[in-house]
């Protein structure tokens, strides 16, 4: 049902009401998002994101994608032949949405992963055959690098740990309803290159911590998110990443603001929900073509 107000609405006010005029005569079709899973434990990856856009009323048709320049060691090649499809497959298909995950191989230089022709080809793709790209940690450094030639330095030391952030750009659609401060977990070796990210026109920071760095931007009229953490983890992903580290002899501190009184204390659940939510509803369903057909003459280009 269409929300019906009585309230004089200005049109540049941030409120989001839908018309009944407009609810009776949209066309409705559920939303084809495609995942490009680079994690190497992809069904904990899989649940973690579904878990995401599962928390919304949009129906959601998700599909998901793997490299077949590199196989990973951690998940069967049953299982990925099963569930997974190779870009070869997709190629020349169109989503509504793209989201590629982070990966472990940030001491990498971009051109050693040895994925990165294919994932340059998947983002080049992208530009005509998906309407909005969601981007997360490492993928978010990949694609800044890819689109626009930013590029990532190394930290003293690994963040980890969750950490407080400021919304920057507040009336921004994508971080409607957020709190003036919130909370993010990230784990991470690299940090972008901010001064970059200034100088670059197409880019708005919308949030960001004096910790942790830039967390979110956008790019190409909201067409291209970047996530620098990851709010998709669940209560004990942070630990089990700790505790592995340890175990290995790496030179770890305890994730920050994450233990309290020897358990976890999860404190960014509903803004990794609202984020995700923000962008299917403003930048996927609500501007993205019926026929998706049309994508070829959207100008996606930045």
């Amino acid at each position: 049902m269409p929300v019906k107000v009585t309230y004089p609405v200005d049109a540049n006010s941030s409120f989001f009401f839908m018309d009944e005029e407009r609810a009776r005569t949209q066309d409705i079709r559920p939303l084809k998002v495609l995942i490009l899973n680079l994690m190497p434990n992809k069904s904990v990856t899989e649940q973690q994101l579904l878990r995401l856009l599962g928390n919304t009323a949009l129906q959601v048709e998700v599909s998901f994608l793997t490299t077949a320049t590199y196989q990973s060691k951690n998940t069967p090649k049953s299982y990925l032949k099963t569930f997974y499809q190779t870009f070869d497959q997709i190629r020349n298909s169109r989503y509504d949405a793209l989201m590629i995950t982070g990966s472990p191989v940030e001491h990498m230089a971009f051109e050693d992963v040895a994925y990165w022709a294919e994932l340059v080809e998947i983002l080049d793709w992208a530009n005509e055959n998906v309407f909005s790209s969601y981007f997360i940690c490492w993928a978010a450094q990949a694609a800044l690098y890819h689109y626009y030639g930013i590029g990532k330095r190394p930290l003293n030391k690994k963040l980890s740990g969750v950490y407080r952030h400021r919304v920057v750009e507040p009336a921004h659609t994508l971080i409607r309803g957020f709190d003036d401060l919130f909370w993010a977990p990230h784990s991470r070796h690299t940090t972008i290159d901010e001064e970059a990210i200034g100088k670059e026109e197409d880019l708005i920071v919308l949030a960001e911590s004096e910790e942790a760095g830039t967390y979110l931007l956008v790019g190409s009229g909201g067409r291209r998110v970047f996530v620098t953490g990851h709010g998709e983890y669940d209560a004990l992903t942070l630990d089990s990443e700790y505790r592995r580290d340890t175990q290995a002899g790496l030179p770890v501190e305890e994730p920050k603001n994450y233990y309290e009184g020897g358990s976890v204390t999860v404190r960014w659940r509903a803004h990794a929900n609202l984020l995700v939510s923000n962008w299917l509803n403003y930048h996927v369903y609500q501007t993205t073509p019926y026929d998706l057909a049309q994508l070829s003459r959207q100008d996606l280009q930045s």
